[in-house]
């Protein structure tokens, strides 16, 4: 297990290069990396070769309603290069985040989320997007992935995740955290 110093966009490329020698040493056959812009997929794409990159993205006007932040362009880039790109609410927010904005409150999904974020935002963003993969249909039903989530616009989280379905989520399993902030 690799620990970063302090979390964000700079652990990118590490991250990168830890996970495309994990998937060579282990045989993994998925990565889902999570990504708003496309910065962090384009250096996942560069440098994991040995695996099929799929792509977990926002809903469109999830950061500026009516925007998205991904762009159809960059969607197309990553697409010719070989990713899959997953486009869902988030699994551990989703409607429960617009109940809660609208009438106030803690919802059971919301406290879930916040118990993950104990572990770093990158780790709880690993595991909501494997399971929005899954939800999608992106990457195998029962088959261990590793998951890649971050903080402030990069990645700086990697885990062995096998992922259960949303309307299952506690069937996902956290198998090994491979790098992640102190």
């Amino acid at each position: 297990m690799m620990y970063f110093n302090q979390e964000g966009k700079e652990n990118t490329e590490q991250v990168a290069t830890i996970v495309a020698d994990y998937v060579k040493t282990h045989g993994i056959k998925y990565v889902v990396v999570a990504s708003v812009s496309g910065y962090t997929a384009d250096i996942f794409l560069q440098k994991v070769t040995d695996a099929k990159i799929v792509v977990v993205t926002h809903v469109v006007g999830s950061i500026k309603k009516g925007v998205d932040m991904m762009g159809a362009e960059k969607r197309a880039d990553l697409i010719k290069k070989g990713a899959a790109i997953v486009t869902a609410a988030h699994a551990l927010s989703g409607v429960e985040r617009g109940i809660s904005s609208q009438f106030g409150g803690t919802y059971p999904v919301e406290i879930m989320a916040h118990t993950l974020r104990m572990f770093g935002s990158g780790v709880k963003v690993g595991i909501e997007c494997a399971t929005m993969a899954l939800d999608n249909g992106a990457i195998p039903y029962e088959e261990d992935v590793v998951a890649v989530g971050g903080s402030r616009g990069g990645a700086d989280a990697a885990i062995l995740i096998r992922p259960g379905y949303s309307s299952a989520i506690f069937e996902t399993k956290v198998k090994e955290i491979i790098c992640k902030p102190r």
